[in-house]
């Protein structure tokens, strides 16, 4: 009989429930009790949504991040947070994002602390607090949220799996703050993974979850010792490990996970489909082998006759040996389709969430367990659903492929050099040194939100709709110019999303109403859905642009969304190369820019925050990737004349190891984040000479923290001695949309004294 289990379920709530209850804890109009109790609330609802399967994940609930709970888990928070009274969840929060709720801040005495550092997790758009490590870094157990959750489950029934990072993979994504070598820390970690787990097997815990991820990457011969020392050390521990990897194929890695002293091995067969059979032969007998065979990352229904047809033979071979899951967490699609009473129904019947993916993998079980007769009317549902989408004429253009075909190299040139560029747009822009500038959005504040969801349930008639954006982006420009920025935007009011946005606008997008999931903490996205060829029937953003430049007589910035992000924060299709839908996005994109300068736009910015995130997690396939990213973004940024300066922005995201392939984006101008990292992120520039402009971002924009002038300068300064004065911006790390006007106003306000502080101080 095959054992089904699950790896993770999204915790925000079909609804967004923990992210507003956050929100409200955070800004102090409701109790810690108000917001653990939605959490409570939420984990009993999620278990009983895995109802059926044989192991339900417990411990995979976070109120911010799972890195970050580890390291409380651990006993690793920074020495900055220690020594504060109150709730511990409160100095979670200030690691977190730099302060907890106003109240508790004030009751121990905290009046904000630099919040711990974030990055992508792998090559998806969640992200990860990064835990911080010293050469004298030591740890301690705090089980107390296994423990709690654990008790929870217990008393409902559920058949608990606790899931935990494991020991290598924590040390791997965290960070040295004092360059001392990470792997010397093991020694001190593996006794508190020890204790944890003899802590959780006296709770009668059988099998335990242990994500190790970091495994499908490419590890040195250190690292891989490191695994073996770390699971020799745990297997005398009294429960059964289930090493979990995801997000990609272990290849030279097989060996030593399949000969790594646990249980169970958990692989990802979507994504790491030729592992399988690899692993097959080498396993021991007494070992599990769990396949992840629903795709834990996109929304497309799975095959699941297609899936059978591989899989009855390897169950024939295992047995009960065979276990099934969706291929990683469910964390990253979005929790019920059931919801989306609105969605196009066509597109509708190709989909299946979080709640749809966990019953396709019942159907999968049954059909092993009691024979495909016991469920044959899902699968020719399924089938026919899977059939008519790849029938369907609505995904497949042949203008649009024409298009593509017709790409060649000269539509990836700018017409003069960068340094004969630039020398014409400062004649033209006339800017200060050290100019500076924001990404792209202010605040979405409660009138916008307001009108937005007036107009789309009816309540507002499009003039209203567009009278309210207007009047917000009057308001925008104003502040920006009595703050004294250079060169402004127009805050982008009208729009939702930086993706969903020109999706809404670009043929061969859906989109849903409830399809959130998380990014960070209790920031949510909700992706399109990129079902089929891209075309632009018309301007998305000329009337908007241009109605903002008309208020002012400086500078206003076209904000665009650049190909690359488009992709990789859509749910995209799978029925082609990724590249190709990526240069469907470059030639729409393209046709927008070159109508925004036709309008008279001179500085355009299109937005690439999602370069990096896409690198397969392999080094060894990094070119291929590369190569068709940087074409892509130069296919939709260089249709236009030398004068008009195109900026790129790209934020929390490591650049040192691609930075020449940055450079080969050949903008005018990139703006990156590096509040959070203290200037860490320029390092790259130590041994590069990057050959354009650069704003390397001093003001943390994640935290509601108000940066000081000094620290600004002084952040500006250490770029200084990497990057020439003169082609220096001074901007934040990202957009403002998530914050509040009586942050943003001092905040920039000390941003443009910073930078006068520059004119006057380094030349």
């Amino acid at each position: 009989m095959a054992i089904t289990h699950n790896l993770g379920f999204p915790r925000i709530g079909a609804k967004r429930e923990l992210k507003f209850a956050a929100e409200s804890y955070w800004k102090g109009q409701s109790s810690l009790a108000a917001l653990t109790s939605v959490g409570a609330e939420l984990r009993a609802r999620h278990w009983q949504d895995q109802a059926g399967l044989d192991l339900v994940p417990v411990g995979d609930f976070s109120f911010y991040d799972q890195m970050l709970d580890m390291s409380v888990t651990l006993g690793n928070l920074p020495e900055r947070v220690r020594g504060f009274g109150g709730d511990a969840l409160d100095n979670y929060f200030r690691v977190a994002r730099g302060r907890s709720a106003a109240a508790a801040d004030e009751q121990a005495g905290c009046a904000g602390v630099w919040a711990g550092e974030m990055t992508k997790w792998f090559d998806t758009n969640y992200h990860y607090i990064v835990p911080e490590f010293t050469a004298v870094t030591t740890f301690s157990l705090d089980a107390s949220r296994l423990l709690t959750q654990l008790t929870e489950a217990k008393a409902r029934g559920v058949a608990a799996k606790p899931v935990i990072i494991g020991p290598v993979t924590y040390l791997a994504l965290g960070k040295s703050k004092d360059e001392s070598d990470r792997l010397d820390l093991l020694e001190r970690l593996l006794p508190v993974y020890a204790e944890l787990l003899q802590v959780l097997a006296a709770e009668g815990v059988d099998w335990v979850q242990i994500d190790e991820p970091i495994l499908v990457t490419e590890l040195d011969v250190r690292w891989r010792h490191a695994f073996e020392v770390a699971y020799h050390s745990l297997k005398g521990t009294p429960v059964k490990l289930l090493l979990a990897t995801y997000f990609g194929e272990l290849q030279d890695q097989r060996y030593l996970v399949a000969n790594l002293p646990v249980a169970g091995v958990h692989i990802d067969a979507v994504r790491g489909r030729d592992d399988v059979v690899p692993l097959l032969n080498l396993l021991p007998s007494t070992k599990v082998l769990s396949l992840g065979i629903i795709d834990g990352r996109n929304i497309w229904k799975t095959d699941l006759n297609g899936v059978l047809d591989w899989l009855e033979p390897i169950q024939e071979q295992l047995g009960e040996r065979l276990w099934i899951a969706p291929s990683c967490s469910l964390l990253h699609v979005p929790v019920d389709l059931d919801s989306e009473d609105r969605l196009d129904a066509e597109v509708w019947s190709w989909l299946a969430f979080a709640k749809q993916k966990l019953s396709e993998l019942r159907v999968l079980a049954t059909a092993l367990n009691d024979g495909r007769q016991a469920v044959q009317a899902e699968l020719e549902a399924n089938r026919a659903a899977c059939e008519g989408r790849r029938r369907s004429p609505r995904v497949n253009n042949p203008a649009v492929k024409a298009a593509v075909a017709r790409i060649d190299s000269r539509m990836g040139q700018r017409q003069s050099p960068y340094a004969e560029r630039a020398a014409k747009q400062a004649e033209l822009l006339a800017l200060p040194k050290f100019p500076t500038t924001t990404i792209g959005s202010f605040p979405q504040t409660r009138e916008i939100r307001q009108a937005r969801a007036d107009f789309k349930a009816g309540r507002l008639d499009a003039e209203g709709y567009q009278a309210t954006m207007k009047a917000e982006i009057a308001r925008c420009v104003r502040e920006q110019e009595l703050i004294g920025l250079d060169v402004l935007v127009h805050g982008e009011a009208e729009r939702n999303d930086m993706v969903e946005y020109f999706g809404e606008q670009l043929e061969g997008y859906a989109f849903s109403r409830y399809g959130w999931v998380q990014s960070y903490g209790s920031r949510c996205v909700k992706p399109p859905i990129l079902f089929g060829d891209i075309s632009r029937p018309k301007p998305m953003t000329v009337g908007w642009i241009t109605y903002a430049q008309s208020l002012t007589d400086k500078p206003m910035k076209g904000m665009l969304t650049a190909p690359v992000t488009m992709l990789n924060w859509s749910f995209v299709r799978d029925d082609q190369p990724r590249s190709d839908t990526c240069r469907q996005l470059a030639l729409a994109i393209r046709a927008e820019v070159v109508d925004l300068e036709r309008a008279g736009v001179k500085v355009i910015q299109i937005d690439e925050p999602a370069f990096r995130e896409g690198l397969p997690l392999r080094k060894s396939q990094w070119q291929a990737y590369l190569d068709w990213a940087v074409e892509c973004f130069r296919i939709a940024a260089n249709g236009v004349a030398d004068e008009t300066q195109i900026h790129t922005h790209m934020c929390y995201s490591e650049f040192n190891d691609i930075i020449g392939s940055i450079a080969d984006l050949d903008a005018d101008a990139i703006t990156i984040e590096t509040a959070r990292s203290d200037m860490e992120l320029l390092d790259a520039f130590d041994d590069f000479r990057y050959p354009n402009d650069i704003g390397p971002g001093v003001y943390d924009i994640h935290s509601p923290n108000i940066p000081a002038e000094a620290r600004m300068v002084a952040l500006m300064r250490k770029a200084a001695e990497r990057i020439p004065a003169e082609r220096l911006w001074v901007n934040p790390d990202c957009g403002l949309k998530t914050r509040q006007w009586e942050e943003v106003i001092p905040s920039l306000t000390s941003m443009v004294a910073a930078a006068k502080t520059l004119r006057t101080t380094l030349s």
